[in-house]
């Protein structure tokens, strides 16, 4: 019995246990990192996608057929599909507001099905027309 408390008093070997947890500790935090840091670059994937369409959307003075043109072609450059909504549909007056708001849901967590949730990503962007309608 004196023996085996012996044995739980002694210190030696404990250095050992101490790195096992900072390596344990160390790998967990990079594997959030991983899971996590890709929804970042999706968030700023969804602002340049909006400040591109009302950009669009200046320059041609409306909403249709260019903006939607466009939205297409970012959708296939960028890989992603999200849901746009305008504040107006149809011709913008020289210096009228127009907005847009972009929103993309993004699963993030540790495990495919256990521990994931969904995050929605909202992207918004401002505007004026830049032609005169007469």
């Amino acid at each position: 019995m004196k023996k085996m408390m012996k044995a739980f008093r002694n210190n030696r070997g404990e250095g050992y246990m101490d790195v096992v947890v900072l390596v344990l500790c160390a790998m967990l935090v990079i594997a959030v990192a991983v899971k996590v840091f890709p929804a970042y670059i999706v968030k700023q994937q969804v602002d340049t996608f909006a400040t591109e369409l009302v950009r669009e959307a200046e320059i041609a003075g409306q909403v249709g057929t260019e903006t939607s043109r466009r939205e297409q072609l970012l959708a296939e450059k960028n890989g992603i599909s999200p849901t746009v909504v305008w504040s107006k549909t149809g011709k913008i007056q020289l210096n009228e507001k127009i907005s847009v708001v972009v929103t993309y849901e993004v699963n993030i967590g540790m495990f495919t099905g256990f521990g994931s949730f969904p995050i929605t990503l909202r992207g918004e962007a401002v505007g004026k027309s830049e032609v005169y309608w007469k």
